[in-house]
């Protein structure tokens, strides 16, 4: 069975799927006229330069802030892929796999950007008067298919409890590792700590995640910082072998072998997505919650998201793991970017293990609204609650379980639901490009935009 799995997985990530993901972002990119590079400046303005506002100094309506639904998003995508995913991508695709995986950020902006630009537009609110939407929403509102929607909240709920036991079951290892303590416990205690923000719902999740991810994100920064200026003088020969094998074969020594060109494009895209999530519809679920007065307003924060996570936070990891010479090591993954930090001190390999403790903790926060907002689509607000229920006791069974079958199950259940996606937003275009010129080009980047919603 597990085989059959991995094999399935394969297939549902094979080349087209990769094609397809890359080719959206293009497309958008194309039609919006390369917003992420001609409105850059003003995008980080509009964001960054806005995150201390008041709720009550914010124009439009909404749950939570527009700062507080992009950490809710970046709870699930600040984590794992960004450190281990990386790793991987080295380890089996050269570092001319992070080159590939910048490509895949660059267009994966534009992605990002459509599917929560598309997300406010057809949000609705539920019988408590908070706002939920989504690629569910927008499927259903924009494209009236009932079959894409459905499919998508299939895929949905499989992937946000398949990815709630893998992500408990790495946050238990860790916590056991480093303080021998038996599963059990650590299960009970892992429940205790999520069930209390998760219990609160999107207005507890999105004040925590607000103080959450900064402190994650500053602290796995600056020590990574730290060990890269540690070896500063390498830096620029690993922007050389980045550059040089992402189109050329290369081998790396101590024990790696020749690296593919086919390799490093592989490797390096399918990386870069999952870790940014682009496409992927789960970051719209959470930015649909966001207090706004147009659509493209809140649709910038996905074009930082995926800045953030590939181009700061990625690179960083690719430089920690080149310039220390820990790539020919023969080392897991797993650990490859701990023993990369660790080359400089043993404290910075804590810091690493923490940072994976941390990622995982807030992508359990994340992924619990994902669930309770889907099955609110389904059933409404108190079939939602019921989900954090059922989460809990996932949580449980990921922290004492193993999970081979687990990761192969959340794989093709990602793909297949990025597919669905993909086809919507296809679909949905015009409506991207439309917003998109009403509000940068149409209003001249007035702030004084009236908008009516396209639901």
């Amino acid at each position: 069975m597990e085989q059959l799995l991995q094999q399935i997985s394969i297939i549902v990530w094979g080349p087209w799927t990769v094609i397809a993901l890359v080719g959206l972002g293009v497309y958008l990119t194309i039609g919006t006229r390369f917003l992420q590079v001609r409105k850059f400046p003003f995008i980080l303005k509009e964001t960054f330069g806005k995150i201390f506002m008041k709720k009550s100094e914010i124009k439009g309506e909404g749950t939570l802030t527009p700062f507080q639904s992009a950490t809710t998003a970046l709870a699930s995508t600040v984590g794992v892929g960004s450190i281990v995913g990386v790793a991987t991508a080295l380890a089996f695709g050269g570092p001319g796999s992070i080159f590939w995986m910048w490509i895949a950020a660059f267009f994966g902006m534009c992605t990002k950007y459509a599917e929560i630009t598309l997300s406010i537009a057809y949000r609705e609110k539920n019988e408590e008067g908070e706002f939920v939407g989504g690629p569910t929403y927008y499927m259903r509102k924009g494209l009236n298919s009932k079959f894409l929607a459905s499919w998508f909240v299939v895929t949905l709920i499989l992937n946000t409890l398949s990815g709630t036991m893998i992500q408990s079951n790495a946050l238990a290892g860790n916590i056991m590792y480093y303080f021998n303590v038996p599963s059990k416990i650590v299960g009970f205690v892992i429940i205790a700590l999520v069930g209390i923000v998760s219990m609160g719902g999107i207005g507890r999740i999105g004040k925590v995640t607000s103080k959450l991810i900064p402190s994650k994100v500053i602290l796995y920064l600056t020590s990574g910082i730290i060990v890269i200026l540690f070896n500063i003088t390498k830096v620029p020969d690993a922007f050389m072998m980045i550059f040089k094998c992402a189109f050329s074969p290369a081998s790396v020594g101590g024990g790696i072998g020749g690296f593919a060109v086919a390799q490093a494009i592989r490797y390096g895209i399918n990386k870069g997505l999952y870790s940014n999530e682009a496409g992927q519809g789960t970051a719209p679920i959470a930015h649909a919650t966001a207090k706004t007065d147009h659509p493209a307003r809140q649709g910038m924060w996905g074009i930082v998201e995926v800045f953030i996570v590939t181009f700061v936070i990625c690179t960083i990891t690719s430089l920690a793991i080149l310039t220390t010479g820990v790539l020919g090591s023969g080392q897991s993954p797993n650990i490859l970017t701990s023993v990369a930090f660790g080359k400089v001190s043993p404290i910075f390999s804590y810091v690493v293990s923490i940072s994976v403790v941390l990622c995982a903790y807030s992508t359990l926060i994340g992924l619990c609204y994902y669930g309770e907002s889907t099955l609110n689509y389904i059933g409404g607000a108190k079939l939602g609650k019921c989900y954090r229920y059922v989460f809990l006791v996932f949580i449980f069974l990921g922290s004492v379980g193993a999970l081979k079958m687990v990761w192969s199950i959340g794989e093709i259940v990602i793909g297949l639901g990025a597919l669905s996606n993909i086809i919507a937003i296809v679909r949905l275009s015009p409506q991207v490009f439309k917003l998109t010129r009403e509000f940068f080009d149409d209003n001249d980047e007035n702030e004084e935009i009236e908008y009516k919603s396209a639901g």
